[in-house]
């Protein structure tokens, strides 16, 4: 991914107003992010536990959605699940269900879109083995690492589309 700075996360995002892109909280700090090593930028907020943010390359332009995670206390569960997007495999509560807003009218309307991801929102870290999960090892793909990054790719590009239509 290439880097992006303040202006071009902001003026990503299609599922909320101007005012709330403007007041939500970016990761920091920016010029640490591992650009080279990223499918797409997500955080979540610190301060707000239930939001989370993706931005990414989608059809020639950038897209940032806003995201929401369930509510209320979360049962830990000993079971194993796994993400949507980079079809990585976590223990207990790695993997959160996450809804964006529809874009436009739709969203305006209270429609939603929702996916399991990695609750952390670092599925390109995961499938490059830059980051572990909280299971004794990964479970091994036949896939080779370029085939992986484009299913997470297009696993991506599948949810961007049905927020954006």
């Amino acid at each position: 991914m290439r880097p992006l700075d303040e202006n071009d996360i902001r003026t990503s995002f299609v599922n909320c107003s101007k005012g709330e892109a403007g007041r939500l909280s970016l990761p920091k700090p920016l010029d640490a992010t591992p650009w080279p090593n990223l499918d797409f930028l997500g955080w979540r907020d610190p301060g707000a536990p239930d939001r989370g943010y993706l931005v990414a390359e989608h059809e020639g332009r950038l897209v940032g959605l806003t995201l929401r995670a369930p509510t209320g206390p979360r049962k830990s569960f000993l079971r194993t699940n796994i993400c949507s997007i980079c079809v990585t495999s976590h223990a207990g509560s790695g993997v959160s269900l996450l809804a964006a807003r529809k874009a436009g009218p739709a969203g305006r309307d209270g429609n939603t879109v929702g996916a399991y991801i990695c609750a952390d929102l670092a599925c390109s870290l995961y499938v490059r083995g830059l980051k572990r999960t909280g299971l004794a090892q990964r479970i091994e793909e036949t896939l080779t690492l370029d085939e992986q990054i484009a299913r997470t790719r297009t696993n991506l590009d599948a949810f961007i589309t049905q927020v954006l239509v």
